[in-house]
């Protein structure tokens, strides 16, 4: 995509140069909004109007909502009134809404003073929504059908209103607002003219609140294979739908949001490009800061064996691999588990299911890595056999314990946290890394000041 995107943009750039626009607007035309929209955002900002301007209006409309925000605030700053309402006008009212709440408030008066008065209502209605709801997500241009209809009388319903609707693949049976069932455009095809809509649709139908999360609705649609989901009031009164487009946007999201909190980086909802030097220090050093005070406890454990570290020097060299292992063997089991759980494949009571099974994995990679270790340390240990065969005793026997105590930590940390209402990536690599350093230090000094130190005394 960057190799066509960047010969596209260099084909513009020339014919933008001998100023043939005809030629410019037959390439684009041809193209999909999201391949206009990563074309345009890498021209410069006095070429990016005469683009933009070149652009059939329904057409320019789709481009500019896969814009970036920063762009459109750019165009929408260029426009002139009519440009302005010609986009509002194609653009369905949840896209209206979520570019309100990206563009800052001079912006937003225009962009609310230039809606026809039906979209400044579904955006203030959309915007009331809590954050990362249903409500927040859903649009309210979808495709009723009054109960009483027949076949044909809902096609010609469709027909005449189905337009300016997000999608009609699937309609809605409502009585009174109140939702009776669902019926996609196939069954009004295929059925014939005289028969009720309400002996074709499906009443066995998947529906979500306007409260409930927008993380658990995305889910539904991978588990029922679904196009768009009603969503109803508390009085069960259908107020909209939310489509796959829109969840798999949300699935995007929450996934980043998992990667960022498991690499310690606090989230920020914003791609990277968008994000300035500051706002990444921000979202960083505080992470850092805590992983680098919970490394004072390693310090400390380090500093308390500094007399079995003078005595038998070797020991020192194997410290970084067991908290390499520990840390990466409780990673494995962390991020397994934190995706099992977001995607509902496991549950908080399926932990002594989950605990006995890690364990055992913990067990089978304890011992492989713990012979290899041990043939490793007894033929590189330069000290006399007898303390060479203890130090690797010592080094394989706490790099058994410490596969096992990563795994155990690694598998439970996450569902105790998820159960007490916290996000569980907060417990992936760098926290659950910290506790399993600590821990393994400790099991190996112990082991190392019984096995090790009274062979030298």
């Amino acid at each position: 995509m960057a190799v066509f995107s960047t010969d596209l943009s260099q084909t513009i750039e020339i014919l933008l140069e001998k100023k043939q626009y005809n030629s410019i607007k037959n390439i684009l035309v041809t193209l999909n909004p999201p391949d206009i929209a990563i074309i345009l955002e890498d021209q410069p900002a006095d070429r990016l109007m005469r683009l933009f301007r070149l652009l059939p209006k329904e057409l320019a409309a789709e481009v500019f909502v896969e814009m970036e925000p920063e762009l459109q605030e750019q165009l929408i700053n260029g426009f002139t009134d009519r440009e302005l309402a010609d986009i509002l006008d194609e653009m369905y009212d949840d896209d209206a809404a979520d570019l309100v709440e990206e563009m800052p408030a001079n912006v937003v008066n225009r962009i609310l003073k230039q809606a026809d008065p039906e979209m400044r209502r579904s955006i203030n209605e959309l915007l009331k929504y809590p954050e990362d709801s249903a409500g927040s997500i859903m649009t309210t241009e979808f495709c009723d059908l009054s109960k009483d209809l027949t076949a044909a009388e809902a096609l010609a319903h469709i027909r005449k209103n189905g337009v300016d609707k997000e999608t009609i693949d699937t309609c809605y049976v409502t009585d009174r607002r109140k939702l009776l069932g669902t019926i996609t455009l196939r069954q009004l095809v295929l059925a014939s003219d005289g028969m009720p809509i309400t002996n074709l649709m499906d009443e066995n139908f998947v529906s979500v609140s306007t409260l409930d999360d927008s993380e658990e609705v995305a889910d539904l649609f991978a588990k029922y294979d679904l196009l768009s989901i009603p969503v109803v009031d508390s009085d069960s009164r259908l107020v909209g739908i939310v489509t796959v487009d829109d969840a798999i946007d949300v699935i995007r999201e929450e996934a980043t949001e998992d990667i960022e909190k498991m690499a310690a980086i606090t989230p920020s909802g914003k791609p990277y490009p968008r994000l300035s030097v500051f706002e990444i220090y921000k979202n960083r050093i505080p992470w850092l800061m805590l992983m680098m005070i919970s490394a004072t406890f390693t310090q400390i454990i380090i500093r308390g064996a500094e007399n079995t570290l003078e005595k038998v020097a070797a020991l020192m060299a194997y410290v970084p691999m067991l908290m390499d292992t520990g840390g990466n063997s409780g990673s494995q089991a962390s991020v397994t588990i934190i995706r099992s759980l977001s995607l509902g494949e496991i549950e908080f009571k399926d932990i002594l299911k989950v605990i006995f099974k890690e364990l055992r994995v913990a067990l089978l990679c304890g011992v492989t890595l713990a012979i290899l270790c041990f043939g490793k340390a007894t033929l590189l240990d330069k000290n006399p056999p007898a303390i060479a065969l203890n130090v690797a005793f010592t080094v394989s026997g706490t790099l058994l314990i410490t596969v096992i105590l990563a795994k155990f930590f690694g598998c439970t940390l996450p569902m105790l946290v998820k159960k007490i209402g916290l996000d569980p990536a907060v417990m992936a690599s760098p926290m659950i890394t910290t506790i399993v350093d600590a821990l393994s230090l400790i099991i190996y000094f112990l082991i190392a000041s019984t096995v090790v130190l009274p062979l030298v005394g």
